[in-house]
């Protein structure tokens, strides 16, 4: 399952964006170019996988909002053949420090595999030695 739809693409940015993105034929054919679009969003569903692999368990159930949001971002900027205004780029950065923050564990999805199994063990284990000088044998040097 995609995390983001050519449908949201055309929701959230435009028709008219998005062929202008993607008719790269010759002529123009007017129209967007749906196989264009499904490559940018599987290299962004790679992407994305690559870096929630670690903390979370893939396929996900669902689509949470905020992954979503950072595929249709990535795949936008994916799509551009030159380089992007100032705004898609800024919006790629983010989008890409989020995703190093998920893989990272400073944002935590709503999905379900959420931490890898530890090692078992919940705090400090101390381990200490039998005293040489007790209560009992120091009787008279008290």
């Amino acid at each position: 399952m995609a995390y983001a739809t050519q449908a949201q693409l055309i929701d959230r940015f435009g028709e008219d964006f998005l062929i202008r993105l993607t008719d790269r034929a010759e002529p123009a054919t007017g129209a967007i170019d749906a196989n264009v679009v499904a490559r940018a969003i599987a290299d962004t569903d790679a992407m994305i996988d690559g870096y929630i692999a670690g903390r979370y368990a893939l396929p996900l159930a669902e689509n949470p909002p905020l992954v979503i949001d950072l595929a249709q971002v990535i795949a936008i900027y994916k799509l551009h053949v030159y380089e992007p205004d100032q705004k898609i780029r800024a919006d790629y950065e983010d989008a890409m420090r989020q995703l190093r923050e998920i893989a990272g564990g400073t944002i935590k999805l709503p999905v379900a595999g959420l931490d890898p199994e530890g090692a078992g063990g919940t705090g400090v284990r101390v381990t200490d030695r039998e005293r040489p000088m007790t209560e009992d044998n120091l009787k008279g040097f008290i």
